[in-house]
């Protein structure tokens, strides 16, 4: 295997982003939704994992001289985890498809976050994704189950 910085190895999950799958996005989401159905990941984790991200992608993009490379995965872990934040564990699979979806089709606003320069772009494309497939699951839990924060939210206007 190749020597690269230290912060390549972060960047692509310790070398998950180079293992030739093909998808290392959907193998490195597939990883969140493991370590997500044996321990309910904090926020401060998430957020912690997203700077550590911006830091460690953005240093990566430099050494190889090329934008947004797609063995550089570490974004797919808070993407994946902000999707089933405060979701009961049934949703993981749910939300692994669809974080998925979104994250390959790229919708408005996912798509602006893109645009941002180096590693901020990187991470906040799939944090954004994260958020909108969390709150269509949310709404689904609501409207289903009576049951999580929208529905908390919701049933105090109603």
């Amino acid at each position: 295997m190749k020597k690269y910085p230290y912060y390549v190895w972060i960047a692509s999950l310790f070398g998950l982003g180079f293992i030739p799958s093909g998808m290392p996005g959907t193998v490195s989401s597939a990883a969140a939704c493991v370590v997500s159905a044996f321990v309910d990941v904090p926020m401060w984790a998430i957020i912690a994992v997203t700077l550590i991200g911006v830091y460690v992608t953005g240093m990566s993009e430099k050494f190889f001289n090329t934008k947004d490379p797609s063995f550089l995965n570490i974004d797919e872990l808070p993407g994946m985890w902000l999707s089933i934040y405060l979701l009961p564990k049934g949703f993981i699979i749910p939300g692994f498809f669809m974080f998925r979806l979104v994250d390959i089709l790229k919708p408005w606003p996912v798509c602006a976050m893109e645009k941002l320069p180096g590693g901020w772009g990187i991470m906040a494309d799939d944090v954004v994704g994260g958020i909108l497939v969390n709150i269509f699951l949310q709404a689904l839990n609501a409207y289903f189950y009576h049951a999580g924060w929208l529905f908390e939210v919701v049933s105090k206007w109603l």
